[in-house]
């Protein structure tokens, strides 16, 4: 979008919010870059130079503005809305990967060589992966200075910077403030903090109905695992240096996120996967107008807009978890999962109590025995081929993955048929078009809304819904009484 001037002065004139985090706003006359939503007076258009990233401004000389705190935007909703090579690249990067195995390991998840990813970043973004994996630590210091008492040393080296003088310098640099001075400028925070405990806030780009996500998470909550309590979502994380655990409660205007991680470093890496998660990062306007165009779903969307796709933290569990879904109800399922969670999983400690495990990984899943899972003889075999391959390397689900090149693998394994595919499609890989004509909620709403109920029917005619066919199923959905529609009592 960022090309298009015409179109970016409009919005950056009518401080339009929903464009916030799909281009950043550079003023040629100061010296700094912001959202389009910026609140002061805007530049004249002649001064105004138009980004893709913040990773591009700052590597343009601009500096953040602080009113409008540009590097606090939603994520672009473009990365989690394409497959291609640069959307998967930017969900590598948010999820900490180069941090952690460089852009060479970046590029060996892609299955590209290092030169092409650093061109086809640069080509779309304006930024190299170093740069936008800076500018991601740049954001996440920020957070913790503002937001913690932690020494500058140990918010450093959490937010992934190899020495304390580059963590300086990149924080003066794009802010143009020490951190010192970061911190002494940012709000009081009321009340006190809980030791270990770090509270922020995930922003989203409205209209959210928080009913059909959490209620989805409340009512599949696998015990141990995830729980609701007062008002939040709570569950256990498996991170890349160790654990965590969150509660995200939803609220008008953001997400409150309350973290407890055994390491700080990956920090980052949670707040991606919870943003993930809820779907924080789509553009709700688009989707919906799209939708509306549909005289069947107008009135579902006009009644409660800005339903997102409810996701997953962890790929690879989900997975598992919708073959324990096959043919059974949720609470069958949730028996399922608790069982395995209790004889596999991994036990961690809650301050607050009610989580026990972290869910098993598929390595102890694969080493159990077939024996011992109450299930059809069919599914076990199911069960031990998805999880075998998993544990192998063979399968990979993950940010980085191909939908289609996936979608191929998973139909290839005994037992999976197309509602699992499409299902894990949705809310494991992300694919904002995945579509579920043959579900049983999904064919019962459109025999009652006068939609055609078979599956190739309703699939032609659910053409008209692309590429947003995942969040029409989020509609189709909420026309039952079932209680993943409302939010937890």
């Amino acid at each position: 979008m960022h090309t298009d001037t015409e179109r970016c002065v409009r919005a950056v004139r009518s401080k339009d919010a929903r464009f916030d985090g799909w281009f950043f706003t550079a003023v040629l006359t100061t010296g700094i870059y912001c959202r389009p939503s910026c609140p002061v007076v805007p530049p004249k258009p002649e001064n105004m130079v138009f980004h893709p990233s913040a990773a591009a401004c700052q590597q343009a000389g601009f500096r953040a503005c602080k009113r409008c705190r540009p590097d606090t935007s939603p994520g672009s909703p473009e990365w989690n809305q394409r497959a291609d090579l640069v959307a998967r690249a930017m969900r590598l990067i948010a999820d900490g990967v180069v941090d952690r195995e460089g852009v060479p390991g970046l590029a060996g998840r892609l299955g590209y060589s290092t030169r092409q990813v650093e061109r086809q970043l640069l080509a779309e973004l304006g930024a190299g992966p170093l740069a936008l994996a800076r500018a991601q630590r740049a954001q996440t210091a920020r957070l913790l200075i503002e937001t913690t008492a932690l020494p500058m040393a140990q918010i450093a080296f959490a937010a992934g910077f190899a020495s304390i003088r580059t963590f300086n310098d990149t924080v003066r640099e794009v802010f143009a403030l020490p951190p010192s001075e970061l911190r002494a400028r940012a709000p009081r925070r009321q009340g006190a903090s809980t030791p270990g405990v770090l509270s922020l806030r995930l922003p989203f780009r409205a209209p959210l109905n928080p009913d059909n996500l959490f209620g989805h998470l409340a009512a599949t909550a696998v015990p141990g695992v995830e729980e609701w309590r007062d008002g939040s979502y709570r569950r256990t994380l498996r991170l890349p240096y160790g654990h965590g655990i969150v509660a995200l409660t939803p609220n008008p205007d953001h997400i409150a996120c309350r973290l407890t991680l055994s390491d700080l470093r990956d920090l980052t890496v949670v707040i991606s996967r919870c943003r993930r998660l809820l779907d924080l990062d789509a553009d709700p306007v688009a989707i919906d107008d799209q939708l509306r165009t549909d005289p069947v779903l107008a009135p579902l969307v006009d009644k409660a807009p800005g339903r997102r796709v409810p996701r997953t933290v962890d790929e690879a569990e989900f997975a598992v978890r919708a073959v324990l879904g096959q043919q059974v109800s949720t609470a069958a399922a949730r028996t399922h999962a608790a069982r395995l969670v209790t004889a596999h999983g991994e036990p961690v400690e809650d301050p607050e109590g009610g989580l026990t495990h972290l869910f098993p990984a598929p390595e102890a899943l694969a080493a159990l025995d077939p024996e011992s899972l109450a299930m059809p003889r069919t599914r076990r075999t199911t069960f031990t081929t998805l999880v075998r391959r998993l544990a192998d390397g063979d399968l990979r689900l993950g940010v980085e993955s191909d939908w289609p090149q996936t979608r191929a693998q998973l139909l290839a394994l005994p037992g999976f048929g197309p509602w699992t595919v499409d299902v894990i499609a949705m809310r494991a890989l992300g694919d904002p078009d995945a579509f579920l004509p043959t579900d049983l909620g999904i064919r019962r709403a459109a025999r009652e809304l006068g939609l055609p109920s078979t599956p190739a029917a309703l699939t032609a005619r659910a053409a008209a819904w692309r590429p947003w066919r995942a969040y029409a199923v989020q509609y189709l959905w909420a026309t039952d009484s079932h209680p993943i529609n409302f939010l937890p009592v």
